[in-house]
């Protein structure tokens, strides 16, 4: 049975085809309650009914018609009411500030190859990387997502490079806080009026990961310690290191960017519910 007065947060959306050719939701929702997920399914006549902004993460929705499995844990779901409206994301004012903030990072890199380079790509996909997510779910998934993440690894690698690693490198530990990610604004799209978040399929075409565009892409250039950073950040092959950190004998600043952005991935701005807090 419904409970039409349960509110529940949306936590993902996606829509793919079935095998007859029609469309398919699918829905994960947080229970309030009680913290728990609901995973729904939407046929194509409901989704044609409703208003696409409604499933976007963070929005605070009630099921007004559908049907439960005998465990309560998935519905299939006929109609949906918003509740309350999430923020898309950071404001622009926002985005701007911390782009800002990161290009200052940059004059901290004292290799001057790197430096350009970095600068250089800051300013070819200044518009994209202001309004890409950092994730599509795990972390700072919504509209200035990265390079609100982006800054949250900077200040992190500042916090520690000036008072317990004095003798780490700032140039290549700066420049792989700003990379490690940077494929992530080719690997996802984001519409700005919904902030629904999809995976851009030709992207998989030509890279395989996010962490392969920077390590490739670093290493081409011969920024081979940025690049075995990128490679390695996160953590274990897994988890898609390209390098496992379970290695014996690696650098030292391997470790250091993977905890850096585990940190912020963990305790940042995790979620777009987290803005209003």
């Amino acid at each position: 049975m419904l409970d039409l007065a349960q509110t529940y947060e949306v936590v993902i959306f996606s829509v793919g085809d079935t095998k007859a050719g029609t469309k398919m939701g699918k829905l994960q929702l947080k229970n309030l309650s009680d913290e728990s997920l609901l995973n729904c399914i939407l046929w194509e006549e409901a989704l044609n009914r409703l208003d696409a902004k409604i499933f976007r993460t963070g929005n605070l929705v009630k099921i007004l018609g559908g049907s439960y499995n005998e465990k309560y844990n998935n519905c299939l779901i006929s109609s949906l009411e918003l509740v309350k409206e999430a923020k898309i994301g950071l404001d622009k004012e926002e985005r701007e500030n911390l782009f800002s903030s990161i290009v200052e990072y940059t004059n901290e890199i004292t290799n001057e190859n790197l430096k350009k380079y970095v600068t250089e790509l800051l300013f070819e996909y200044e518009e994209k990387f202001k309004i890409a997510p950092a994730a599509r779910l795990m972390h700072h998934n919504y509209l200035g997502g990265l390079v609100e993440h982006t800054y949250e690894c900077l200040k992190i690698a500042e916090c520690l490079l000036n008072t317990l690693y004095k003798k780490t490198d700032k140039s290549d530990v700066y420049a792989a806080c700003i990379l490690h990610d940077f494929g992530k604004i080719f690997e996802y799209k984001i519409d700005p009026e919904s902030g629904l978040i999809e995976y851009d399929e030709d992207f998989p075409k030509e890279w395989i990961t996010h962490s392969q565009w920077g390590f490739s892409n670093c290493m081409t250039k011969g920024f081979i310690n940025v690049a075995r950073m990128i490679a390695a950040h996160h953590g274990r092959t897994e988890w898609g290191a390209i390098i496992d950190l379970g290695e014996k004998d690696l650098e030292p600043s391997l470790y250091l960017l993977h905890h850096i952005d585990d940190l912020s991935a963990k305790f940042g701005k995790t979620a777009v519910s987290d803005i209003n807090k």
